[in-house]
Order: structure tokens, then sequence, then C-alpha cells
């Protein structure tokens, strides 16, 4: 009998402690932010750009979980720091919103202050909504998706911006999809001083050439969106198995991944308050 008491409140234990830890994880750990800053030298980097700002958004998943006055600061907060750059690396959605989402979504976008430009590729959950074209353009960003721009400022000098696709949902791999980008890089046209590549997926960075690039900036994992003392993260999603944690040098390239703002598939962050990060390029 005594064994069986203690079995019982064993039991009652561990659900009283599994459910707290929900609880915390889904209306306390996912509110709040931090911003993750990186200082980013490079002797390559021209002095006209000595001291860029970029901000990096990711995986904000608008719907009904995210915490819409929690973000609402986060992107008052970006606009402190007067970002010359802002990109954003995919998962806008989850996979729909109704037009009233629509409209909040954009009108909150629309308050980002920058000097140069917004950039944007899509994610997964970002591929099965089918106005993403027209919500990412409403948005304030340019489509990158299988694309690039060359950035001039005040400069006789320029910087290569180039975004690709999601690979979760795609009819072509990613070296096709990627070709544009790469002929242009390896053409006689080419003659920029800093090159930055938009993936979501991490775990595609070894299916192209990412040497051409100095520094490469990726979503999808949110560096686990559940973390564990002493031992990280407890799981991340499908293309996210390799690379998922926030920084990795490559071969000389920068890796950053984001670990996001909203949630996927569970409405909970533990150990891993929403985040951006902000990089400030600097000369060598």
């Amino acid at each position: 009998m005594k064994k069986s008491i203690k079995i019982l409140v064993g039991f009652l234990a561990f659900i009283a402690v599994f459910v707290g830890t929900y609880f915390y994880a889904k209306y306390f750990g996912t509110i709040g932010f931090k911003v993750n800053e990186y200082i980013i030298e490079d002797k390559d980097i021209s002095e006209d750009y000595d001291g860029l700002q970029i901000v990096h958004l990711s995986d904000i998943h608008f719907d009904d979980d995210l915490n819409v006055d929690n973000f609402k600061k986060i992107i008052s907060d970006v606009n402190l720091h007067k970002p010359d750059i802002v990109v954003f690396t995919g998962d806008l959605i989850s996979n729909t919103i109704s037009d009233e989402k629509y409209e909040e979504l954009v009108e909150i976008m629309n308050t980002l202050e920058v000097s140069i430009g917004m950039y944007a590729i899509d994610g997964n959950h970002d591929y099965k909504y089918k106005r993403w074209n027209n919500l990412i353009e409403d948005c304030g960003f340019i489509n990158l998706n299988d694309s690039y721009e060359i950035i001039y400022t005040d400069s006789y000098e320029s910087i290569f911006i180039a975004g690709i696709s999601n690979n979760t949902y795609t009819t072509k791999n990613i070296e096709d999809k990627s070709e544009t980008i790469f002929d242009y890089l390896n053409s006689d046209e080419y003659n920029s001083t800093y090159n930055i590549l938009l993936m979501h997926e991490p775990d595609f960075i070894t299916d192209i050439d990412y040497k051409l690039f100095d520094v490469v900036m990726a979503g999808h994992s949110h560096n686990g969106q559940v973390r564990l003392p002493f031992i990280g993260a407890f799981y991340t999603p499908t293309n996210a198995k390799n690379y998922y944690k926030p920084y990795y040098n490559l071969d000389g390239t920068h890796f950053y991944i984001s670990n996001g703002i909203g949630t996927s598939e569970l409405p909970v962050r533990l150990f891993n308050k929403p985040s951006y990060n902000l990089y400030r390029i600097a000369k060598k």
C-alpha cells in the first residue's frame, strides 16, 4: 500500500511539474525579448560602409498564438537602433491568416524605419500562403526569393545581397534556384565589396558555395524553441538538425541563425526568449 502511494505521489508530482513548465513556457517564455548584438569585422568592406547596421528578423509566425503587444515592442526597439538595413529570413506567418490579421501585420511592419532598405525571403510556412508575395511587399520588404539586389548608398562601392527561397516545399533543388545568384557572382559584372545571403533552413548551407559570401543569415531552427539547462536544444525541426545554434564560422564565412520571435508546432518557448539580431559591420 505504501509503495502504491509513493508511486501515485511521484506520478502526481511529475504531472504538476509538467503542467507548470508548460504553463510557464506558454505564458511567460513567449513574452519579453532580447537583442543579440554582433560586431562583424571585415578587412574587405569599404570604408563607406564601416559601421553599417543590419537588423535580422525571422520566424515571426504571426498568428493567434503570437503576443502582438510583445511583437510591437520588439519592432519599436528595432527602430531605436536606427538600422540601415532590415532583413527577414522566413516564416512571417503560420500557413494562413485572416484579412484582419493581414492588415494588422502590415500596419505593424510599416512602422519599421530604415535608411537603406528591407529585404525578405519566404519560409516553409509562408510557402503555403498564396498571398505571401503581396503580403511581404505590403509590409515594405523587397522580395529576394531566388534573386539579388546591388546596394549603393552615397558610395561608388556596392553591397551584394541575395536570397534563396524555402527548400522544404519546392519544385527545384537549391542549386537550380540559386543559379542566377551564383552566375552573377562569377561574372565579369560582379564588383561588390561585401556579400550577404539570406536563407531559411540552415542545413542547406552545405549545398551551395557559401564561401562566396561574407555573411549568411538564416532562421527556421529557433535555436531550439525549447532549451534545457546543460543540454541546449531539446528539439529542432527538419532541415535544422546539423546547424541550429546562433553562430558558426564556416571556412571564414559568418553563419548566423536567428532564434526567431514567434512559435511553431507548439505555442511555447523555454529558456529561449524571442529575439532579433543586430549586426554592426566594421572595417578591420
